[in-house]
């Protein structure tokens, strides 16, 4: 089993190494870069200035009409003298080949070096550790919330499948996992957060602005009021799978001889369910966890970051993805793949634990 694990460790330099090249290649090839975008910028300035002194020649153009038509063109048409150009593709490191670049990266990828922001003049690190509790707080208290209901939903459907209770309760469920978390979200601001009924929680941020002088349980709460609508959307779509998930496989497992042994020697219902069809069934359930976990925080929390404007980990790489801010988008990526890989060898790790009559050595 040891050697399995290591492989797994192992494994993860090559992964890493991949994935930062692809996106690496892609970025190469994307349209409107950092220096773009700042010349887009200073150009559509002096169209707007020529433009009113002209007397308004160019105002049926909108303003991303304007950017996208100064990108392309060239810099010395707007007056913008090639040495600035030079200059800026210096300052950003595009003076350099492509080559010289990625191994640069790299090199300073080793040492958990992942540059400087090149809008907000700030090391990456920085930004990646200021914005991470954000994001693991959704995640985090999101997943538990979806465990801690769906676990115990499912049992209580499996005993009583066929039931009314099982029939209402799935159509809820599958009700709610219809919904978007993206629509639920503006629904949840329009109704509850100062929108057009009640103004009850907070729209911004997860503390108030004297949070840091409120008591430790007052500052808990004003917290957990912060979080309850971005919470709310995540969760509510995630509850019918893994509702539905902990019921088949509980089903399954009371279907099988050992149960029908145990009830004929007169175990209680409550003995057998929880005695011996419990770590059976609840094994898939369980080690699926790390790999819920990664899903819900860097996939499920972006578009709810964005909406309530919660400074997580989302919310950086979609600003790093409109302006192009290339240390940033490699650095997120990195983190987000590094803690992808280990969470799916955590979850390994689990399933050997909660069975230990898994052995991931026998399938080789």
């Amino acid at each position: 089993m040891g050697k399995y694990f290591l492989r797994r460790l192992l494994l993860i330099i090559p992964t890493l190494f991949g994935v930062i090249l692809i996106n690496f290649t892609i970025v190469q090839f994307a349209p409107g870069g950092p220096i773009e975008q700042i010349i887009a910028k200073a150009t559509m300035g002096q169209m707007s200035t020529t433009s009113a002194i002209s007397g308004g020649g160019d105002s049926g153009m909108s303003s991303q009409a304007m950017e996208q038509n100064a990108a392309t063109q060239n810099p010395a048409t707007y007056g913008l003298d090639p040495e600035l150009i030079a200059d800026l593709e210096k300052q950003f490191g595009f003076d350099k080949p492509v080559h010289e670049r990625f191994f640069s990266m790299l090199k300073n990828y080793l040492r958990l070096d992942f540059g400087t922001s090149y809008f907000q003049d700030r090391p990456v690190v920085e930004l990646v550790v200021e914005r991470m509790p954000v994001s693991i707080s959704l995640g985090l208290w999101s997943l538990l919330l979806i465990y801690g209901i769906s676990i115990p939903l499912g049992i209580a459907k499996s005993t009583r499948d066929g039931t009314r209770f099982d029939f209402w309760t799935s159509t809820v469920i599958f009700v709610g996992y219809a919904i978007p978390g993206f629509i639920l979200a503006i629904l949840l601001i329009v109704v509850f957060a100062g929108g057009n009924y009640f103004d009850l929680f907070p729209l911004r941020g997860l503390h108030a602005e004297n949070a840091s002088e409120l008591p430790l349980w007052d500052w808990w709460v004003d917290y957990f009021w912060h979080l309850a609508l971005p919470i709310a959307s995540l969760t509510i779509g995630g509850f019918a799978t893994l509702t539905m998930l902990t019921k088949n496989s509980f089903l399954e497992e009371i279907s099988k001889q050992f149960v029908l042994t145990a009830q004929a020697k007169g175990l209680t219902e409550t003995r057998v369910l929880y005695g011996h069809v419990f770590r059976n069934a609840m094994l898939i359930i369980i080690a699926g966890f790390p790999a819920a976990f990664v899903g819900i925080l860097f996939t499920g929390s972006v578009l709810i970051e964005v909406i309530f404007s919660l400074d997580g980990m989302g919310l950086l790489s979609y600003e790093a993805l409109l302006k192009r801010d290339y240390p940033i988008l490699f650095g997120t990526v990195f983190c987000f793949t590094l803690i992808g890989l280990v969470m799916h060898l955590v979850g390994d790790i689990v399933y050997t634990l909660v069975d230990p009559r898994i052995d991931f050595e026998s399938r080789d």
